[in-house]
């Protein structure tokens, strides 16, 4: 596996690999079974497979986990070359918004609910920097985990608004044994709020089976919500039904639909979602 550290680094880099179908997997590091599923899918879609690994501080508010997510650059790299991966781009902040950057992608929207309300400015940072490695590595297809639901949707509408020549492909989240999704920020959970994280996918389940079951939606999403109180979540950000496409929220089923999650335990704030 090539690794380029600079964007004159990654011209050349990607000079090299020619007409060759590239994919890329952009990622903030951290790697875990999640990121290399997205490696492995990656490597059936293209010729060649590129990998960024960038922690983004546009994409963190205040008092975000920016200065402590978990940075391990050595231990990503074996894992990328373990899996196959080609070419390991490693951005300095520079490389990405150079002296006198201004400006920001905003998407209206699919941006503006969930996550969006939790966390201001969160989908402009990360529309900003993945619209900044998609037209600096322009890869012939990207690839995000469908563990972001949000961000696939907010991705996806800004490619085909700015008319940017990349595929996006989601891919389904990786679980746990148990079923937890597996996310970076796991490592910050001690042994007993790990244990206990589980009621968030079970809650999603449960809901799930429930809902397909044909019982009310309100009576359903509040008893999932009771549920992780129950388990000793401190904070549910959200726990909805919307619309797979639009992520407008559903008060009765039908159609394709999503069931989506955010909450806290201890200081972790864990996201979920399954498909209804």
């Amino acid at each position: 596996m090539q690794i380029v550290r600079s964007s004159e680094e990654l011209a050349r880099a990607r000079s090299e690999l020619g007409s060759a179908r590239l994919a890329l997997v952009p990622t903030m590091g951290a790697l875990h079974a999640g990121h290399m599923a997205l490696v492995e899918e990656a490597k059936r879609h293209a010729d060649k497979v590129a990998a960024t690994i960038f922690v983004n501080p546009a994409q963190f508010g205040p008092g975000e986990d920016f200065t402590r997510y978990p940075r391990q650059e050595e231990q990503d790299s074996r894992l990328l070359t373990e899996h196959g991966c080609d070419l390991l781009w490693l951005p300095a902040v520079g490389d990405i918004y150079p002296p006198g950057f201004a400006t920001r992608v905003s998407v209206s929207g699919a941006s503006e609910r969930w996550e969006g309300e939790v966390r201001p400015g969160h989908f402009e940072g990360v529309a900003t920097v993945v619209a900044r490695l998609l037209l600096l590595v322009r890869p012939d297809v990207a690839l995000f985990g469908e563990k972001d639901f949000q961000q696939l949707a907010v991705i996806r509408r800004m490619v085909d608004d700015l008319g940017i020549g990349v595929e996006v492909a989601g891919v389904p989240t990786v679980r746990e044994p148990d079923g937890l999704a597996l996310s970076s920020r796991n490592a910050y959970l001690s042994a007993e709020e790990r244990a206990r994280a589980v009621a968030l996918p079970n809650a999603l389940n449960a809901a799930r089976e429930a809902i397909l079951g044909g019982k009310a939606v309100a009576n359903v999403l509040r008893e999932a919500k009771q549920a992780l109180v129950d388990a000793g979540f401190l904070r549910i950000d959200y726990f909805a039904l919307v619309d797979t496409a639009t992520l407008e929220p559903l008060d009765q089923s039908g159609g394709e639909m999503r069931l989506i999650a955010a909450a806290v335990i201890g200081a972790t704030r864990l996201i979920d979602n399954i498909a209804v």
